[in-house]
């Protein structure tokens, strides 16, 4: 039987609450559950009690063999209990694929622009010279 440390959302419409629970990976999010063992309630202020979670009990099921989910890993990360790695995306900040295109064609024609600005330019300076 594969553990799952996640959250079951409990709470009225848009008014989450959350309750970290551990359970089977086949079970629905709302479903069965094992053991409760703490609560989310995002709809408090981020420097007020947030996350209650109780530690011993987390601790005993991750020696279990539990995995817990992204936003369970940064709970338990601030409590001290597991250690969540950093994530790198450097590709989160590049524009999408038809952004791209548009700005080679921008750079296109800033460049036919420019050629075009030079040979006005070099133009009037012959004929002077040939007068």
């Amino acid at each position: 039987m594969s553990l799952k440390i996640r959250l079951a959302r409990a709470g009225s419409k848009k008014r989450p609450y959350y309750h970290i629970v551990i359970a089977d990976v086949r079970s629905p999010r709302d479903g069965r559950f094992i053991e409760t063992i703490g609560a989310w309630n995002p709809m408090l202020p981020k420097d007020g009690e947030r996350v209650k979670l109780d530690a011993d009990r987390a601790k005993h099921w991750l020696s279990h063999g539990a995995t817990p989910t992204d936003r369970v890993l940064r709970f338990l990360d601030e409590a001290g209990i597991s250690n969540r790695p950093a994530r790198s995306n450097p590709k989160k900040a590049e524009p999408g694929k038809k952004a791209q295109e548009r700005i080679a064609l921008q750079k296109q024609a800033e460049e036919a622009a420019a050629a075009a600005a030079a040979a006005a330019a070099a133009a009037p300076a012959e004929e002077a010279a040939a007068s």
